[in-house]
C-alpha cells in the first residue's frame, strides 16, 4: 500500500513542479472553498475522533487542540486564502553570473519533489502542510497522529476532489490513514519516492526517524524553551513576558519550560513570581535553591528533578533555577536547551548581546516572549514545522524552506577547453 502511495506522489510531483504560480493558487482558492462547503463529513469525522479521546482519557488542553467547529475550519479555510497571497519562491534566482568560459549560469529556486509528514494530533496542520507543498509545488504525505486520523482522512479527501476538479492527480496530497505504527516504519525507508521527512511530534518519534529514515531527516518542534531572567530587569516587566510565554498557549513548542533567574534578584523577585504563578494557575518546579523562598509563598511548589529540565511541561507547569550569573545561565540552556527558543530578559546591552551570541538556538529573544517563534509571526504566514537543526532550514520552515535549487547554465555551443 505504502509503495503505491509513494509512487502516486512522485508521480504527481513532477506535474506540480511546472505549474504557474497562477495555477497554484487557483488550485488554493478551491481547496480553501471546498473546506468550507463541503464542512459536514470532517467535523462529523472530528466528533468520532474527539469522543475516542475523550475515552481514553486526553486532557482538555489536548482535546481543545483536537477539536473542530465551523469557525475554526473556516479561519482554517481564510488560512489557505492566505497563502494565496504569499510571493511564490519557486523559480526564483538566487545568484549567479557571466563566466570567463561564455557560460551565462544562475541558481534557480525548484521544488523539493515529494514531502512527507509525520505530526501530532492537530488538524490544521493537516491542512497547512497541505497548501505549503502545494505552493511550492511539492506532492504531500501525510501521517497525523492517530488520535486525528479520521479528521485527517475526511479533510485530504476534499483536499483532493479540489486537486481533481482542477485536473491535478489525487495523489499530490495523500494521507496514510491508518492509525498502524508500522506503517511509519515503512514511510521512512520510501526514499525512492520521498525526497524529504519532516517530523512533527516527541522526542522518541525524532529519535526514530533520526535513527531508521534513509531518507534525508527535517528534525524540530521540541522546545525546552528558556528565559534567562537578568538583575537588570524590573519585576512587573518580566512577570508580564513570563505569563504570556507560558500562558498563552501551554502546549505550544515555543512556550517557556524553565526560567533561569540571577540569584541576586532572588529576595525581591521569587515572592513576586509565586503570587503572580498562584493568580494564574501555574505550578512551579524549583531547585534546591529558590525551594525555601518559593515554598513561603501561595504557589504550588515541588522539587524540580534533573529529568524535567530536559523535557517538554505542555501545561501550566514551569521550572525555576537561581544561577549566579549569565554564564552559568548560557551553560544551563547549552546543557538542557533543545535548540528551540530562548530568551534573555535584561536592561544591560552587553547582557544581551552577550546571550544573542552565545545561545546556540533558531530563535533568541530579547526583551520578548519566547511564543513568537511562528510562520505567521515571523512574517512567513505560514510554516511547515520548526526545524532546531541547522541543514537545510533553521527556525520557523516557511516556503523557501520547502525548496531547494538547480543550477542552470546558457551557453552558445560552448565547450570546455
Amino acid at each position: 500500500m505504502l509503495e503505491q502511495i509513494g509512487k502516486a506522489a512522485k508521480a504527481a510531483s513532477y506535474q506540480l513542479s511546472v505549474l504557474s504560480t497562477a495555477e497554484k493558487n487557483q488550485v488554493l482558492m478551491t481547496i480553501a472553498n471546498r473546506l468550507e462547503a463541503q464542512s459536514a463529513p470532517i467535523l462529523a469525522a472530528n466528533e468520532l475522533d474527539l469522543a475516542d479521546a475523550r475515552a481514553n482519557g486526553m486532557n482538555e488542553a489536548l482535546l481543545d487542540r483536537l477539536m473542530l467547529n465551523p469557525t475554526r475550519l473556516k479561519g482554517i479555510a481564510d488560512d489557505v486564502r492566505q497563502v494565496c497571497r504569499l510571493a511564490d519562491p519557486v523559480g526564483v534566482v538566487i545568484d549567479g553570473g557571466k563566466l570567463d568560459s561564455g557560460l551565462r549560469i544562475e541558481r534557480r529556486r525548484v521544488p523539493l519533489g515529494s514531502v512527507g509528514v509525520i505530526y501530532e494530533a492537530r488538524p490544521n496542520v493537516t491542512v497547512d502542510v497541505a497548501t505549503l507543498c502545494l505552493k511550492t509545488g511539492n506532492a504531500a504525505i501525510l501521517r497525523g497522529g492517530k488520535e486525528t486520523y479520521r479528521t485527517n482522512a475526511a479533510t485530504v479527501r476534499v483536499i483532493q476532489d479540489a486537486l481533481q476538479q482542477q485536473g491535478l492527480p489525487a495523489g499530490a496530497i495523500q494521507a496514510i490513514e491508518s492509525p498502524d505504527r508500522e506503517l511509519v516504519n515503512q514511510l521512512l525507508k520510501l526514499d525512492r519516492y520521498v525526497d524529504m521527512l519532516i517530523p512533527r511530534g516527541g522526542a522518541r518519534l525524532h529519535k526514530l526517524c533520526r535513527e531508521q529514515s534513509t531518507i534525508p531527516v527535517i528534525t524540530g518542534g521540541i522546545g525546552v524553551c528558556h528565559i534567562y531572567l537578568d538583575k537588570s530587569i524590573e519585576l512587573e516587566a518580566a512577570l508580564k513576558v513570563i505569563v504570556n510565554a507560558k500562558k498563552q498557549r501551554p502546549s505550544a513548542c515555543n512556550s517557556v519550560e524553565t526560567l533561569l533567574i540571577d540569584a541576586q534578584i532572588a529576595d525581591s523577585f521569587l515572592p513576586a513570581l509565586s503570587a503572580r504563578m498562584a493568580a494564574e494557575g501555574i505550578t512551579l518546579h524549583a531547585d534546591a535553591r529558590s525551594l525555601p523562598l518559593l515554598c513561603r509563598g501561595p504557589a504550588a511548589v515541588s522539587a524540580v528533578t534533573e529529568q524535567q529540565y530536559r523535557d517538554e511541561w505542555l501545561a501550566l507547569d514551569l521550572n525555576v533555577k537561581l544561577v549566579d550569573d549569565l554564564a552559568e545561565g548560557i551553560a544551563h540552556i547549552r546543557e538542557y536547551g533543545t535548540q528551540h527558543s530562548d530568551a534573555i530578559l535584561t536592561r544591560t546591552i552587553q547582557h544581551a548581546d552577550r546571550f544573542v551570541n552565545e545561545v546556540d538556538s533558531s530563535a533568541v529573544y530579547v526583551n520578548a516572549s519566547t511564543r513568537f517563534t511562528d510562520g505567521g509571526q515571523f512574517g512567513l504566514g505560514a510554516e511547515v514545522a520548526v526545524s532546531t537543526q541547522k541543514l537545510h532550514a533553521r527556525g520557523p520552515m516557511g516556503l523557501e524552506a520547502l525548496t531547494t535549487y538547480k543550477w542552470v547554465a546558457y551557453g552558445d555551443d560552448t565547450i570546455r577547453g
